[in-house]
Formats: C-alpha cells, sequence, structure tokens
C-alpha cells in the first residue's frame, strides 16, 4: 500500500464523523447545562411543585 492511496482510504472516516458529532451534541448539554443549571433546579424543585399543588 502506498502512502498516496493510504491516505485516499476513507474506509474509517464515517465513524470518525460520528463520533465528532457525538462529541458535539455531549459538549452542546454540558455547556447548557453548566449555562442554565441553577434556573433548572429552581423551576424543577422550587416552582414546580407549588403548581402542582393547585
Amino acid at each position: 500500500m502506498s502512502i498516496k492511496s493510504y491516505f485516499a482510504c476513507t474506509k474509517g472516516a464515517t465513524a470518525i464523523e460520528y463520533g465528532l458529532i457525538a462529541a458535539s451534541i455531549a459538549l452542546a448539554i454540558s455547556v447548557a447545562l453548566y449555562a442554565f443549571g441553577a434556573d433548572l433546579s429552581e423551576l424543577f424543585f422550587d416552582r414546580l411543585p407549588g403548581l402542582l399543588n393547585m
């Protein structure tokens, strides 16, 4: 196998792309939870129980 054909091979490219997509989604979820974590905690643990008791 020559170097040219080695770099032209795209056999594992799809798996790498799906891995990058999954990592990007995980990073976006982590950033959103970090940014809005306190607000979500307040919503679910402070306000929602009071609304459900109405």
